[in-house]
């Protein structure tokens, strides 16, 4: 049965999250608010937080900063996954992984059909991994981050997760980048 493994020491990771959107500042970001209330809650640190408009490149620069900072293990992006012209976050994003984390959405899916049915499609939620960290590009809605968060990343970003959780593997993301290196 999948649970916490009491035995396990908690690790906290270093998690930024991102609001992609043209009318929200950090006063009235209820969905970054939460991400960050959710995270802290469980004992993990807010490595940074911030704003950025619906733009493929302003949104991409960021996250790509963020990639490259090792005082960050985890980016969580809120809004721009829906069909609008302006939804553009996956997009952005999605170049950048490394690996592309098709369960991700697959989970999240199901998680929120039980809670709004087939409106469930109007969200391209999606996750990956790029220069060992992990991305997930959220949906603007404030449930739908608490459903992602509850139901997903709180326990795949706890060590204490069993039967397997990211935290362990986080050591390993980049393997196929040394070997790569190795071989040149």
């Amino acid at each position: 049965m999948p649970g916490v493994d009491g035995t396990r020491q908690f690790v906290p990771l270093k998690i930024a999250v991102l609001t992609v959107s043209d009318t929200r500042g950090l006063a009235d970001d209820k969905s970054g608010a939460t991400l960050v209330e959710r995270l802290v809650k469980a004992g993990h640190a807010l490595a940074d937080r911030a704003i950025v408009t619906d733009d493929v490149e302003a949104i991409r620069a960021k996250v790509r900063a963020w990639i490259a900072d090792p005082g960050v293990d985890v980016v969580i992006t809120t809004g721009g996954t829906g069909f609008t012209g302006r939804d553009v976050t996956p997009e952005a994003i999605s170049p950048l992984f490394e690996k592309h984390m098709e369960g991700f959405s697959a989970v999240f899916h199901r998680i929120s059909y039980d809670k709004i049915g087939t409106s469930t499609i109007q969200s391209r939620a999606t996750a990956g991994v790029a220069g060992a960290t992990y991305i997930f590009v959220l949906p603007g809605s404030t449930g739908a981050c608490k459903d992602a968060w509850d139901g997903i990343l709180v326990h795949q970003l706890d060590y204490r997760f069993m039967p397997c959780n990211f935290v362990e593997i986080m050591p390993r993301l980049d393997e196929h980048l040394k070997r790569g290196a190795a071989k040149a």
